[in-house]
């Protein structure tokens, strides 16, 4: 055959439009950039295996667990298109180059793409932490081949994933509830978050007081703590351990009253100082940013989520503000090193910059592959100022963020002085008492006028010095004494994680990758294991009940050391030292005394899903998770105030937003005793004669009715259906019928509701009558209140109790007006956003009847649950409007009926 005539035209492939439209603005003419838009094959799910493959050794996984876990991948279905564009590129090129991200997942989809598309041209695998026009220029001069190693590593990863998600899975599906995930990562995250509720639950608070008071000189006034008394330290909370116990020696613990006669003590004593201590003081800036640090002090600074950080460093990156946003490594390049160090000295002077440059070199215990830090792109740094005009808000502050810590780390360090004052003085009872005050005096800023790193929240008490000054005093010198006052405090429970404390406990554990926190952090809220309140992370009770479960029958798979090390192990195997499939044989199969994942879960024996579901609160009532949530429930009987009637173990549903460590013995006493009754016999339908009841469920009180099931005699009296050989088929059991149900109105309880009330409520809708053109008009209750109907047109009238007395007239009447949209209108939007860009319109947040959503009016997008209102900016809310645009409106599947078979004539 005669070979392919040269075209000239050489072909990147990048993983997303954005990135292709930046690197194509630097690559030279004859250059074709194109997306592959992320994987472009995966696993499928095992249900949409080939028939012949289904009762073979990769029917379970997708994985040939016989023959080294070899993954059996398609090209997913919307990618089939993309596969073919670019198949179709490939014929018209001379070269193919895979610009995708250098990282393990980047490594990955360049390797698929390479067994998708059988290029029988030259192939190039091009990386770059940056796109700029220098960062491209170095990576054409730095070609290789595809990373074997890493691909392994990832593909490992990937199997491994599947093999825990399938295997424990469906212990969970049984055993707490459907559609439930277990995850390598996402489980020992879930873990982390009980655990530390845990502590929070067990946590028994104790009391210390202090004094404090305010002091005089000539050279001015200061404010001093009670240090210690009659030369023992005064305790503080950290000397108290978590069950309220005092725990330090020789300490000086004061309670109500000796602080208050201590304070009356020393109303008219003489102090003096006693010692003056004067330290200097010096501060290092904090390292350029990885992306656990980075997500950390976004959330703290800005606010955001990790999920949102993440979205906002991609645009970035693939836009070419900033390097590549997923890397465990602090390290500077030598021309990052230069631009920084230039631009301090520019902005602030030669004086803010160190002699040499700082190298930093620590990272992470799960450190990932060779990456800079996180920094402005370019051989010379964009100041904020310079790229304000061409990014969104959120953009902007992220750069300015990145920007700033970027300078900071290569600028000299923050100096001043701390200074330490002790006076004291004996009270009348004869006790001596000392007091301490100190302060921090910054001298030369330094880094801290580019950036100060933020903190997060700690227990114990705030010792740390104030950015003060205080009086120029000497030892001997008498002080004028006011305001002593006794202070009384409370030691504080562990702290609840934020989403930056998690990430930064993650990364010190050395658990799962820091490029994967957001999504690990944003899956397990997701899931229903974790909520926010505020920006803590608050687990659900389904979250006991699942980690409960997990370590006591895959103990080692929510090991904090056992998942770090796992890490370890994809290490070793991205570096070559290890073998991806002899890896998985062992994790899945077990080896000599250590047994697999297999064997754990064949061998599990019986597990108690109610004991697995239930959690002591006191020593009769019980908290259990439920299929409809959790609830209380007592195992001593009571006695109904109303009716006299013992009631066997009552029950009392527990309130969504009442945290797990608020739910102490005293909350579920009082919620067992104000707790509504289950259920409450109304009468007899006199049409039906079925029993009517009132009940209280998860979602409101309602009505309902009770059809009895039929009895095996009924069910037996049934017609008989015959076999085609002539044998009667045995009785089917009946379809159960659905009761009729109705939600009370706002004004009625379980308890005062009449049985005329429940069935009028249970024969809603009403049907009022016909319009003129025939279209029949009904009245109903609904979520958001009372509604008439006709055809797809919806009404709201005034109040629930309306509903039976509406007449069709007033209906028509109704009916006759402009329909106003959102005749809800009085109730004012969650949030306001302005126009948005595309469609002029106003962005507003509204509370629909799945949770909040954003809309202009025409475009509706569900805020994420991930997402709080707090944490939604404009930015975020335009670029959810412009994706839902992008994925245009939602096909639904006609759903058609088969044609009716045609009876086969008798043959005569």
């Amino acid at each position: 055959m005669p070979s392919k005539a040269k075209t000239g035209k050489k072909l990147v492939i990048v993983e997303s439009p954005a990135k292709s439209k930046t690197i194509a603005k630097y690559l030279g003419e004859g250059f074709i950039v194109e997306a592959s838009i992320g994987h472009i094959r995966d696993l499928p799910q095992p249900s949409e295996l080939p028939a012949e493959l289904k009762k073979t050794s990769v029917g379970k996984f997708a994985v040939d667990i016989d023959h080294d876990f070899k993954p059996y991948y398609v090209v997913s279905a919307d990618k089939k298109k993309k596969v073919t564009e670019l198949k179709a590129a490939l014929k018209d090129a001379d070269e193919l180059y895979l610009a995708t991200d250098g990282d393990r997942e980047g490594e990955a989809i360049a390797w698929h793409l390479l067994e998708v598309l059988k290029p029988k041209v030259p192939v190039y695998r091009m990386t770059f932490g940056e796109i700029t026009k220098e960062a491209i220029q170095r990576a054409m001069g730095n070609l290789r081949d595809v990373d074997t190693a890493l691909v392994d590593a990832q593909e490992t990863r990937r199997v491994l994933d599947r093999l825990y998600g399938y295997e424990i899975s469906p212990v969970l599906w049984r055993k707490v509830a459907r559609g439930l995930s277990a995850g390598r990562v996402q489980s020992v995250v879930t873990r982390m978050v009980v655990d530390r509720e845990r502590e929070r639950m067990a946590f028994k608070a104790a009391s210390y007081w202090d004094l404090t008071g305010q002091f005089g000189a000539d050279a001015g006034s200061f404010k001093a703590k009670l240090a210690a008394v009659d030369g023992a330290k005064v305790a503080s909370g950290r000397d108290f351990n978590d069950d309220g116990v005092l725990t330090s020696k020789n300490v000086a613990h004061l309670n109500e009253e000796l602080a208050a006669s201590l304070a009356a003590g020393l109303q008219d004593a003489s102090f003096t100082v006693r010692s003056v201590d004067t330290k200097p003081y010096t501060r290092r800036p904090a390292a350029p940013f990885t992306t656990s640090t980075l997500q950390q002090e976004a959330g703290r600074k800005l606010r955001f989520s990790s999920k949102s950080t993440m979205q906002v460093a991609q645009r970035l990156y693939e836009n070419g503000y900033i390097t590549y946003m997923r890397t465990d490594s602090s390290s500077l390049s030598d021309e990052a090193l230069t631009a920084a160090r230039r631009q301090a000295s520019e902005l602030y002077g030669p004086e803010y910059i160190p002699q040499s440059p700082r190298v930093y070199t620590g990272k992470a215990a799960n450190a990932q592959e060779a990456h800079e830090a996180i920094r402005p792109a370019g051989d010379s740094f964009r100041t904020p100022a310079q790229v304000a005009k061409q990014l969104s808000g959120d953009e902007f502050r992220l750069y300015e963020l990145i920007w700033k810590r970027t300078v900071a780390s290569q600028m000299a360090d923050a100096k001043g002085s701390t200074a330490t004052i002790r006076l004291g003085a004996v009270a009348a009872d004869g006790r001596d008492a000392e007091f301490s005050a100190s302060g921090t005096v910054i001298t030369f800023p330094g880094f801290l006028a580019a950036y100060e790193e933020g903190k997060d929240e700690t227990r114990g008490d705030d010792d740390s010095d104030d950015a003060r000054r205080l009086p120029n005093v000497a030892k001997g010198d008498a002080l004028t004494a006011s305001e002593i006052l006794a202070v009384g405090h409370e030691t504080s429970p562990p702290p609840r994680y934020t989403e930056a404390s998690l990430t930064a406990e993650l990364e010190k554990r050395g658990i799962g990758r820091p490029s994967t926190y957001a999504s690990t952090i944003s899956t397990i809220q997701d899931r229903g294991y974790v909520r926010k309140q505020g920006s803590a992370l608050v687990p659900s009770w389904i979250a006991f009940s699942v980690i409960r479960l997990l370590e006591q029958h895959f103990s080692d798979y929510v090991d904090y050391e056992f998942t770090a090390d796992m890490e370890g192990d994809l290490d070793k195997i991205a570096n070559g030292q290890a073998v991806g499939a002899s890896w998985l044989r062992h994790f899945y199969f077990g080896e000599d005394s250590d047994p697999g994942l297999l064997s754990i879960v064949n061998n599990l024996g019986e597990i108690d899903a109610r004991e697995i579901n239930s959690i002591p609160i006191t020593d009769e009532i019980t908290l259990r998770v439920g299929k409809f949530g959790p609830y209380l429930e007592s195992s001593a009987a009571t006695v109904d105030p109303k009716t006299g009637e013992i009631v066997e173990s009552p029950r009392a549903n527990v309130p969504e937003d009442l945290a797990p460590d608020e739910l102490t013995a005293a909350k579920a006493i009082e919620l067992m005793e104000t707790a509504a009754p289950e259920e409450r016999v109304l009468g007899t339908d006199p049409h039906t004669g079925h029993t009517v009841v009132a009940k209280n469920g998860r979602y409101g009180a309602y009505v309902t009715e009770v059809i009895p099931e039929m009895t095996e005699e009924q069910i037996a009296a049934q017609p008989v259906e015959y076999y085609k050989n002539g044998k009667p088929k045995p009785p089917k059991k009946p379809v159960k019928a659905k009761p009729r149900t109705g939600s009370l109105f706002k004004s009625m309880t379980v308890e005062s509701v009449t049985l005329d009330e429940a069935l009028q409520l249970m024969s809603l809708p009403r049907a009022l009558g016909e319009d003129a053109e025939g279209n029949l008009i009904t009245v109903q209750n609904g979520r958001f209140g009372p509604y008439l109907k006709k055809g797809t047109d919806s009404r709201s009238i005034g109040s629930e109790e309306e509903i039976f007395t509406i007449t069709l007239d007033q209906a028509l009447e109704i009916y006759s007006q402009p329909k106003q949209r959102g005749a809800r209108a009085a109730v004012p939007p969650l949030a306001e956003f302005g126009p948005d860009p595309v469609s002029e319109k106003n962005i507003v947040v509204k509370e629909g009847r799945f949770g909040p959503y954003i809309t202009d009016g025409i475009t509706n997008i569900t805020v994420p649950r991930a997402t709080s209102l707090e944490e939604l900016t404009r930015e975020q809310a335009v670029e959810l409007l412009a994706e839902k645009r992008a994925k245009g409106p939602v096909k639904r599947t006609a759903t058609r009926k088969a044609p009716a078979k045609k009876k086969a004539t008798a043959k005569k």
